[in-house]
């Protein structure tokens, strides 16, 4: 199959860069584009600590959120995309549903996600990675990240 429309998700951690790194080698063979996505969880949500995209941000505004989540997909573009025809999605809410809606909305036929979470108790109450792959309306690549 070709792939035309690759999606990966990043938090900015080493090891999504790793992900990221393999979504924009697959992205540049075969001529696809690359969608990279972040997601946070809106600070009123979160009451007064949020769910970002390194973890836990005390005390952040969504404009605080939203200003970090681009500047993440700024780097990840800039390290490894760059002669890449790329789109960024900067999404509120959960990052397993922000990945399967996003591929969705793009028409993306690969996303590409991170192993890390895949490992013992996690992986039977469902991390990012396994969610993704059985949700996904298109095929998933897990990348050995850990």
């Amino acid at each position: 199959m070709a792939y035309t429309r690759i999606l990966v998700g990043t938090d900015g951690s080493p090891t999504a860069d790793k992900a990221v790194e393999t979504a924009a080698v697959l992205a540049r063979r075969l001529g696809a584009e690359l969608h990279i996505l972040t997601a946070y969880r809106s600070a009123v949500a979160g009451g007064a600590a949020a769910i970002g995209p390194l973890g836990i941000l005390p005390d952040l505004t969504d404009a605080s959120l939203l200003e970090a989540c681009q500047e993440i997909v700024a780097i990840a573009t800039s390290s490894y995309a760059q002669d890449l025809i790329t789109q960024a999605h900067v999404v509120s809410g959960s990052v397993a549903d922000a990945i399967v809606d996003t591929a969705e909305a793009v028409g993306a036929d690969l996303v590409v996600v991170g192993s890390k979470g895949m490992h013992g108790a996690r992986r039977l109450l469902g991390s990012v990675p396994n969610s993704v792959a059985h949700h996904a309306g298109c095929d998933v690549l897990i990348v050995k990240t850990d």
